[in-house]
C-alpha cells in the first residue's frame, strides 16, 4: 500500500456466493459494479467464510476469531469486535443491518457508537407494534440496500471532518426470500413473482427440496442472481457517494459476504450448518486507498478481514487470521466450522481447504467419534486433525448458556428469513 487509509469501510452481503458473481466467472453479468472494484482492488480467488451460516459467520469476520470463541453456546458475542478496537483508536464507529441474528439482542452492538439493526428494539412500544403491522401488511423481512445506504450516508455526514471512522454495512438483499424489487424481478425470470409467492417457494425448498422441480430451481436462481444485481447496483451507488464526498481515496474498502446459498446441489437449498463450497466460498474484495488491481489465488479466510483492518491502524490484536496485505505461502490452508442445529446439536463439522483441495470432518460431542471424508490426500486430513484437536482444547473451556430471551419481533423476522 503507497497510502495509509484513515476510514474503514465493511461492507459485506447475506447468502452471497462467489460463483454467482461474474468477475468470478459467472455465466450472467450479475456484478458489474463489482467487476469494476475488481480491477482496482485485490481480489481474492479463493476466500472461505469461517462458518455457513450468519449466526457463526459474522462474528468470525468481525472478530476475528473462530465461532467457538467469538460467540459463546446462545450464539451471544463473546469477544470484542474489530469495532471495539477501532472505537478505543479514536474511530467513530457505525454498523447497519436488519439481521436479527447479529442484533443488539445477541449484543453485537458492544463497540459501535452508532448500531442500526432495523428492530426498534428500545424505542417506544406502540411505534415497535405499528412497525410490527406494517412490515407484515407490505411482507417485508429486512431494510432494503437502499435504506441501508441512506441510514449510513446520514450518519456519514454527521461525522466530524477531522474524525477517523469505521463503517460496517452488511446487506440483507441476496437472503432468502428472494424478491428482487420493481425492474429487477423479471431481470432473469419469465416474469414477476408476488412476494408471498417467492416467500412459500423458498420456504419449501428448505423444508423438502426434494419437491423442488427443476422450472422451480431455475426460478430461484433467476430470483436469486437479480438480488444479486440489484445489491450490485446499490454498492455501486453507494460507492459514487464515498467519491461524492472524496471519502473513498481516504478510506480501506473491504467487500465480502458472510456465506453463500446452496440450491440443491448437495440435496439442501439455503445454507444450513454444512461447509460445502457453494455456502462457504465467498467475494472478497480489497482496495487500499489509490487502489491496487491484483488477483490471490492463494487460500485466504474471512477471519483475515479482522486481522487487515487491525494491522492498518497498527494494533495487533491475537485472533485467528492474518493481514490480507501479507504474503501468503502458495500452500495455506484455511479451516471451517459449524455447529449442527437443533437434533444434531452435539455434532460439529470441520473443513480445511487448500488450493485445489479440501477435506471434512463430523465429530460426534457425545460419543467422541470423529469421521473424515472427501479428503483431498493424507496431508490435508492431519492438519485437519490437528486443528479439531486444538478446537477441542478450546470447547473444553468455560462457556455460557443460552438463557432463550428473543425478542417477538425478532422471531418473526427469523421465521420469515427460513431460519425457524
Amino acid at each position: 500500500m503507497t497510502d495509509s487509509p484513515r476510514n474503514v469501510v465493511l461492507l459485506s452481503a447475506d447468502a452471497l456466493r462467489a460463483d454467482h458473481l461474474s468477475s468470478y466467472g459467472y455465466h450472467r453479468e450479475t456484478s458489474p459494479v463489482l467487476d469494476d472494484l475488481a480491477e482496482e482492488a485485490i481480489r481474492f480467488e479463493n476466500a472461505y467464510s469461517a462458518s455457513s451460516h450468519t449466526r457463526e459467520a459474522v462474528p468470525a469476520l468481525l472478530t476475528g476469531e473462530y465461532p467457538d470463541v467469538a460467540v459463546d453456546d446462545g450464539y451471544r458475542l463473546a469477544t470484542e469486535t474489530v469495532a471495539s478496537t477501532l472505537s478505543e483508536e479514536g474511530f467513530a464507529t457505525a454498523g447497519f443491518h436488519s439481521n436479527p441474528f447479529v442484533s443488539r439482542a445477541y449484543g453485537f452492538d458492544e463497540g459501535f457508537d452508532h448500531f442500526d439493526d432495523d428492530l426498534h428494539l428500545g424505542q417506544h412500544k406502540l411505534v415497535a407494534l405499528a412497525q410490527r403491522a406494517w412490515d407484515k401488511l407490505r411482507n417485508r423481512h429486512y431494510a432494503r440496500a437502499e435504506e441501508i445506504n441512506e441510514r449510513s450516508l446520514s450518519w456519514l455526514d454527521s461525522v466530524d471532518d477531522d474524525e477517523p471512522f469505521f463503517l460496517w454495512n452488511h446487506y440483507m438483499d441476496t437472503h432468502g426470500p428472494y424478491e428482487p424489487p420493481g425492474e429487477y424481478a423479471t431481470l432473469y425470470a419469465d416474469e414477476s413473482v408476488s412476494g408471498r409467492e417467492a416467500q412459500s417457494l423458498y420456504q419449501r425448498a428448505i423444508k423438502d427440496p426434494e419437491s423442488i422441480t427443476d422450472d422451480e430451481r431455475e426460478l430461484l436462481i433467476d430470483l436469486y442472481d437479480a438480488e444479486i444485481r440489484y445489491n450490485d447496483a446499490k454498492i455501486g451507488e453507494f460507492l459514487e457517494a464515498l467519491r461524492e464526498r472524496d471519502l473513498l481515496e481516504e478510506s480501506l474498502l473491504i467487500v465480502t459476504a458472510d456465506h453463500g446459498d446452496a440450491f440443491g446441489e448437495h440435496g439442501y437449498y439455503e445454507h444450513p450448518r454444512y461447509l460445502h463450497d457453494e455456502i462457504t466460498k465467498v467475494p472478497l474484495y480489497v482496495r487500499p486507498p489509490g487502489g491496487r488491481g491484483e488477483e490471490v489465488a492463494t487460500t485466504a479466510s474471512t477471519l483475515d478481514v479482522a486481522a487487515t483492518i487491525e494491522a492498518i491502524v497498527g494494533v495487533d490484536e491475537a485472533g485467528d487470521g492474518v493481514s490480507l496485505f501479507e504474503e501468503f505461502p502458495d500452500d495455506r490452508t484455511v479451516f471451517c466450522q459449524a455447529r449442527g442445529e437443533d437434533e444434531h446439536s452435539h455434532l460439529r463439522r470441520y473443513a480445511s481447504r487448500i488450493a485445489g483441495g479440501k477435506c471434512f470432518c463430523e465429530r460426534d460431542r457425545e460419543s467422541g467419534t470423529i469421521e473424515f471424508g472427501g479428503c483431498a490426500g493424507s496431508a490435508l486430513r492431519e492438519e485437519l486433525e490437528e486443528h479439531v484437536d486444538e478446537r477441542v482444547r478450546v470447547e473444553n473451556g468455560e462457556s455460557v448458556e443460552d438463557d432463550g430471551e428473543v425478542d417477538e419481533e425478532i422471531e418473526r423476522r427469523l421465521d420469515a428469513l427460513g431460519y425457524k
